[in-house]
């Protein structure tokens, strides 16, 4: 007597695939300009692959998004310096005279591409910012809680924290 068994498939669920490709959701905590910076390269890459993207920034991380102008907050300038220990602005311009991507042109490709941008409330209060500072105009944020993150990223999608 023969059983029939139904067929199984490993990775993940049709719930969390965009074109046939798992979901990745990145916590960026580290404010390192090399950590962030590397979040946005594969937050870019994966979106390249038809990946549906969150990046949920945290802790010092959300100096990245917060806007450059606002008096006496800075933006990704004033991230962590990088792991070489020069600042973020000498290592951007460093990758920049090498050929590879900047800061500024992977989160471009990042917003291009559809990737979801999410600030932390509770980590924009214990940065010491400002109620309603403002954060960058050309990059959709939206804010939340970890709650909110964790409800919106897809079952079985890959996650990382920086």
């Amino acid at each position: 007597m023969s059983i029939a068994m139904p067929e199984t498939t490993s990775g993940p669920t049709a719930a969390t695939r965009i074109g046939g490709t798992a979901a990745l959701s990145i916590v960026l905590f580290a404010g390192g300009f090399d950590r962030v910076h590397y979040a946005l390269v594969m937050a870019s890459a994966a979106a390249a692959t038809n990946r549906k993207v969150t990046l949920f920034f945290t802790g010092r991380a959300l100096r990245a998004l917060v806007h450059e102008r606002e008096p006496g907050v800075l933006g990704w300038h004033d991230l962590d310096p990088a792991d070489d220990g020069s600042t973020p602005v000498a290592r951007d311009r460093y990758f920049a005279t090498h050929g590879l991507a900047t800061f500024e042109e992977l989160l471009e490709a990042c917003v291009a591409m559809g990737v979801m941008m999410m600030a932390c409330e509770m980590g924009l209060r214990a940065l010491g910012l400002p109620p309603g500072v403002p954060l960058r105009p050309d990059v959709p944020v939206a804010t939340g809680g970890v709650v909110t993150f964790l409800n919106e990223a897809p079952g079985g999608g890959a996650m990382l924290f920086v």
